[in-house]
C-alpha cells in the first residue's frame, strides 16, 4: 500500500516460532525495517487473544475426558448406517435431541456444545451402545470418577465458549477484549472459591452428581504514565468533556480532543485503538479466499482473487453512478 513503515504500530500473530523468532522471525525483520526509518519507533507485538484463550483447553489437562468423548461421537457419526440407526433410536425413545453434534479438532470451539449434547443424551447413548454390543469400547461411561470429570469439563467449556463469543468478530478494540479476559479471570477465581465450598451455582452439570462434593479439591486501577497524568486531570476536570465521554463512542471521543491541549492522550489513544487483539479478520479473509479458490475455478487469476478479496472485506459502498463517468464509454459486445 506504499505506507511508510514508521507508521506501523502493531502486529498480532498466533505466536508460532517462524513469526516470533528473536533472530530471524518475521516480527524481528519487521522491527528492523521500522527501525531503519525511525530508530525510536517500537512496534507492539501481540499474541492473538483468541489463540491464547484456545490454549486454555490444554492447560486444563482434560485430555482423558476429551479423547474418549471425541472417539464416542466419531464412532456414532462417522459411519453412515450406524448414524442413521442412532437417529432412529432417538426418535423411538422420544429423546430431547435428535442427533449428536459433530466435533472437529480444527473447530475446537464446538467442543463445549458437543459435551453438553452428549451429557444430555448419556442415558440414550448407553442403551444404544449396549444394543450395538460396543459397551466395552467405552468403559468410561460407567466410571463415576470419569463422569465427574466429564460434567466438570462440560461446564468449563461452556464458560470458555461464552468468553470466546465476546472476543470474536470485527471492530473489537483491544482494550475491550482485554476487559473481557480480565473479567473472566476474576470469574474463575470466584468459581474456584465456590466449588471449594461445594457450591455449584455456575457448574450446574457437575452439581447434578452426588460424587461432585468429594472431588472439589481437584477442580479447583493502575497509576497512569507520568506523561499522561496532567492531561488526565485536565480531562477529568472539564464537565463538557465528561459529557462527551458519556455520549460519544470511545474512538470519536478521543478524535474530538484538542491536539494542542491533549497531545499525549490523543497519541496514546491512537496507538491503543489501532491494535488488533486477535487474528480474526485475517483468518476470516483466508476463509473467503479458500471458498473462492476452488479447484473447478481454474481460470481464476491472482488479479481476480485480489479483487474478490477486496470486495468481500471492504466496508465502502461503491458509487455506481460515478463509476461510468470516470472511464471511457463502455460498448456492449455483439
Amino acid at each position: 500500500m506504499k505506507l511508510p513503515r514508521s507508521k506501523l504500530v502493531n502486529v498480532t500473530t498466533d505466536g508460532s516460532l517462524n513469526l516470533t523468532g528473536k533472530n530471524v522471525g518475521l516480527l524481528r525483520r519487521i522491527q528492523n525495517k521500522v527501525k531503519d526509518e525511525n530508530p525510536d519507533q517500537d512496534v507492539i507485538f501481540l499474541h492473538c487473544i483468541l489463540h491464547r484463550e484456545s490454549l486454555c483447553k490444554s492447560v486444563l489437562q482434560l485430555n482423558h475426558v476429551v479423547n474418549p468423548e471425541v472417539k464416542l461421537v466419531n464412532f456414532i457419526r462417522a459411519r453412515g448406517l450406524q448414524h442413521r440407526q442412532f437417529i432412529a433410536f432417538l426418535e423411538e425413545t422420544d429423546a430431547d435431541h435428535q442427533d449428536l453434534l459433530y466435533h472437529s479438532r480444527v473447530r475446537w470451539l464446538s467442543l463445549g456444545k458437543v459435551f453438553q449434547r452428549v451429557w444430555e443424551l448419556k442415558e440414550e447413548i448407553g442403551v444404544f451402545l449396549e444394543r450395538q454390543g460396543k459397551t466395552e469400547e467405552f468403559p468410561e461411561l460407567s466410571n463415576n470418577s470419569w463422569m465427574c470429570d466429564f460434567a466438570f469439563a462440560t461446564d468449563v467449556f461452556s464458560h470458555l465458549n461464552e468468553l470466546n463469543v465476546k472476543l470474536q468478530g470485527k471492530e473489537h478494540f483491544v482494550h475491550d477484549m482485554h476487559t473481557n479476559v480480565k473479567a473472566f479471570k476474576s470469574k474463575l477465581a470466584l468459581f474456584s472459591r465456590q466449588i471449594l465450598n461445594t457450591s455449584f451455582t455456575h457448574f450446574p452439570t457437575l452439581g447434578t452428581l452426588k460424587e461432585a462434593g468429594a472431588k472439589v479439591k481437584k477442580y479447583n486501577p493502575e497509576t497512569a504514565p507520568e506523561e499522561l497524568q496532567l492531561e488526565l486531570i485536565d480531562l477529568q476536570s472539564n464537565p463538557a468533556l465528561k459529557e462527551k465521554f458519556s455520549s460519544l463512542k470511545l474512538n470519536d471521543f478521543y478524535a474530538s480532543l484538542n491536539d494542542a491541549a491533549f497531545p499525549n492522550l490523543r497519541r496514546k489513544a491512537q496507538m491503543m485503538l489501532a491494535l488488533f487483539g486477535s487474528t480474526f479478520v485475517c483468518e476470516q479473509t483466508f476463509s473467503v479466499m479458500n471458498i473462492n479458490k476452488a479447484s473447478h475455478r481454474s481460470k481464476l487469476t491472482d488479479l481476480h482473487l485480489r479483487s474478490i478479496l477486496r470486495i468481500a472485506t471492504t466496508k465502502l459502498t461503491p458509487d455506481f453512478d460515478a463509476l461510468p463517468k470516470k472511464g471511457d464509454q463502455q460498448h456492449c459486445s455483439h
